[in-house]
This record gives C-alpha cells, structure tokens and sequence, in this order.
C-alpha cells in the first residue's frame, strides 16, 4: 500500500501544490513552519477521516477561502484508489473513487496510516483520553464494526449522561436500565475489539522497544480492565457494573463506568512509564508502540500502512535514528525534517524540499 500522488488545494498554506510519493521513504525537508507537518497532517486526514492536530476541519482551510481540497491516488494490493475530501466551514464531502460516502465509517480502511510526531508523547505521559484516542483510531482503521459501535456507543452515553441530570430521581432510576441494555451491547463490542487489539500490540511493542534500546529497557503494554472472554460474559458484567454505580452516577451526574473510562497501562521496567519515565523512556515507548501499530496493520491487512513521522529525527539520537531507518525498510514512509544530511546517513530516499507552502524544484 502506498500514496503515489498528493494534491492539496487552500490547505493549511498551500495555495496548490501536487506531491509525488516514492514507495519507499519520502523526505519533506526544509526550515521550519514552511508547510512540511501540514502535507504530513493531509495524509493522514484522507488514511484516517480526522487530523492529528486539528480539532474542527475549518481549521485546516486556508486563512481567507471558504474551502480547502485535497486528494490521494493510492495503490493497494487490491488495486487503484483515489480519496477526495472537500472541507467546508461546517460540512465536510469525502469521496472514494468518485463516489461520495454517506460516514466515516465507509472512508476507513482504504488507506491505512499510522502518525508518529513529539506530540505523541502524550500517548505515554499524558491522561487516559490520549491513550483511548490511539485505541479507538488506530482499530477503527481494521474494523468498521468497531468504528460504528463506538459511535453508537458515544451516543448513547450522551444521552445517558443527560438523563443523569435531571432533577426527577425517581425517572432516572426508573429509565436508566432501558439505557443500559443498549449502552452495554455497544459497549461490549468495544472492550473486546480492545482486548485483542492490545492482545496483538503488547509483543510486538515489546519487540521494537528492546530492539531501540538494545535490550536495555523491557516495555509492557495491557488493559487496565478485564471485563471477560466472550461478548456475552462482557456484556453482562458491564451490565453489572453500570448496575453498581447507579447512586454514584446520579450524584456526579455522568457515567462513571465503562469503555469510555478504560485505561492502556504502560510500564517500562515494571514501573509505570506516565509516573516514573524519563521524556527519553517516554519517546522511545511512544516510537516502539506506533512501529507495532505498523505491524498489527501488516499482520491483519496484509499489507504495510503509509507511516507519517513528523520531525521525529531530531528528537532521537544517532543509534536510535539508525535504527528506526533500519525498521522502516520496505515501508512507504513520508518523514518530515530540516537537514535531510543529518538524519539519513546517505540512504537513498525521495527528497522533497518545502518552502513557503510550495515544493522547490
């Protein structure tokens, strides 16, 4: 799988500008705030349906147009694709070889992506949320059946959260298991797509971080929950615990229990790494956790992912950058950086030079 070309039109600052992709690593290079993060961030929009930066679309227009385009012409191991994506003030049009699709859900899984930046930092240092964003993205990207329960899942929660807020006890005590018999279905199909997701990620990120740090370090990745082995026994004991906390939920006013408070433990020699881990740990856990994402991807599509690292080399030293050129051989990769000499130790890569929102040629 692989991007051969990129079009963008008002994104970010390019006015227009087409990308032509090699197979293998592709290098956006040039001084900083030039537009480099912004090609990375398009790429992943059209793999993915949402940004890694932005939280509203309009964000992405260009300063002064009602609207920005960009595209993608891909091959697979199931042939030619083109993903187009219009992006309004307040409406979006995503369409899969020429054909608009009607959600997200029928976006997903065309062209699979995995974006590694230093702000992924936040997906070891940062709180729960960050953790859950990377599950939920990276596995609705395998599974539209995930992706459709997780939205129905979040609507219902919200409404049962409003029902939590109503003033009348007795109709909320009264309503709340209607709620629940839907929430847990929903809710059961998460934990477990999670389970054997996690299931999958925590040897192979063990693997690529003993192999960044030459065996120094161990990495150990699992759910902080086991709700059970089957959707049946997981729907019923989600059940029960919604059950439980029915007086603690009316008086805080949420739900208090659930997939949408699950948690991804991550310890680094046996310690937690959100606590006791150095900014270093926490990159290198980061980085090893995203390259077994690429080979989750690998192992369930049959076929790699794009890998988007956005200034990634600079946050890493020699040994360590070595390795990672070492690890994404074979990989269509778009690498983002300033100097292209210092981070590529003369491997031979597609050199794509950024000035100002435009390519110089």
């Amino acid at each position: 799988m692989h991007i051969k070309k990129l079009t963008l039109k008002n994104f970010r600052n390019y006015a227009y500008e087409e990308f032509s992709f090699s197979g293998g690593v592709n290098v956006l290079y040039g001084k900083n705030a030039q537009g480099k993060t912004n090609c990375a961030e398009a790429v992943f929009y059209l793999c993915a349906g949402v940004s890694p930066r932005a939280k509203k679309d309009r964000q992405m227009i260009m300063a002064g147009q009602e609207s920005a385009y960009i595209r993608a012409d891909a091959e697979t191991r199931f042939g030619s694709i083109c993903i187009e994506a219009d992006i309004f003030e307040n409406r979006r049009e995503i369409r899969v070889n020429g054909s608009r699709i009607a959600k997200n859900a029928d976006l997903l899984g065309n062209i699979n992506g995995v974006f590694f930046s230093p702000s992924e930092l936040r997906l070891v240092q940062d709180g729960p949320d960050e953790r859950r964003r990377f599950l939920n993205v990276s596995i609705s990207q395998m599974s539209k059946s995930y992706y459709t329960a997780l939205v129905r899942y979040n609507k219902i929660l919200e409404q049962r959260n409003a029902l939590l807020k109503n003033r009348d006890v007795s109709l909320i005590f009264e309503t709340l298991p209607v709620w629940d018999v839907q929430l847990c279905r929903y809710a059961a199909e998460l934990a477990m797509r999670r389970a054997e997701y996690i299931a999958m990620l925590a040897p192979f990120a063990k693997e690529k971080h003993a192999f960044l740090t030459d065996g120094a370090e161990t990495l150990e990745i699992s759910s902080d929950k086991h709700y059970g082995d089957d959707k049946e026994e997981i729907e019923k004991r989600l059940l029960a615990e919604f059950e439980a906390n029915y007086e603690k939920d009316v008086k805080l006013g949420f739900t208090t229990v659930g997939p949408h408070r699950d948690d991804l433990k991550i310890l680094i020699n046996g310690t937690e790494a959100r606590v006791y881990g150095s900014q270093g740990q926490a990159r290198t856990a980061a980085l090893a956790i995203k390259l077994a994402e690429v080979e989750i991807f690998q192992k369930t599509a049959g076929e790699s992912p794009v890998l988007i690292l956005d200034d990634v080399m600079s946050e890493l030293d020699l040994a360590r950058r070595r390795k990672l050129l070492a690890e994404i051989d074979g990989i269509q990769t778009i690498l983002t950086c300033t100097h292209t000499e210092k981070v590529l130790f003369g491997k031979a890569v597609n050199k794509i030079r950024i000035v100002g929102g435009k390519i110089k040629r």
